[in-house]
């Protein structure tokens, strides 16, 4: 992503274990700024990393094989690559906007020190909340409260 200039946040599961405690996560969730030329560069940055999907299972294949503009579909997608699966949001549920989260994200650096913008304790909160409760993680809730010095 970083070298398509993509414009993304992490989010999810490995945010969480980048920024607090060891937790295992099935996936890589990114939520990307939701514009025309950002998707188009976060597409080719998928094409570079082998990514698959597909609108149904008999669709499935290469996204380097589909046109420009697939990403405009859903708000949702759930990709796999040969490094894992990949799900990218245009929209996350319980935040307002984009530019929002991106502006209250804090540049960090995984242990090789490749930089990424991860989603503030503040926001993957909001996340857990807007959630069902049945889906919520009272694990990582319990957590970020503690970060953030709120009352559970």
């Amino acid at each position: 992503m970083n070298d398509h200039s993509v414009r993304y946040l992490l989010i999810g599961g490995m945010n969480f274990l980048l920024r607090h405690k060891p937790v295992l996560t099935y996936d890589v969730d990114l939520w990307i700024e939701d514009e025309v030329s950002n998707r188009r560069r976060c597409e080719k940055a998928l094409a570079s990393l082998g990514a698959e999907w597909g609108p149904t299972e008999a669709e499935w294949k290469a996204v380097a094989g589909i046109p420009p503009g697939w990403l405009d579909r859903q708000p949702v997608f759930a990709l796999t690559t040969a490094h894992g699966a990949v799900d990218i949001f245009r929209a996350v549920p319980g935040l307002a906007d984009w530019r929002s989260s991106f502006a209250a994200s804090s540049e960090e650096y995984t242990a090789d020190s490749t930089p990424y913008r991860g989603l503030s304790d503040r926001d993957m909160l909001l996340c857990q909340e807007a959630l069902d409760v049945s889906e919520r993680k009272t694990d990582r809730m319990r957590t970020l409260r503690d970060t953030l010095g709120l009352d559970s």
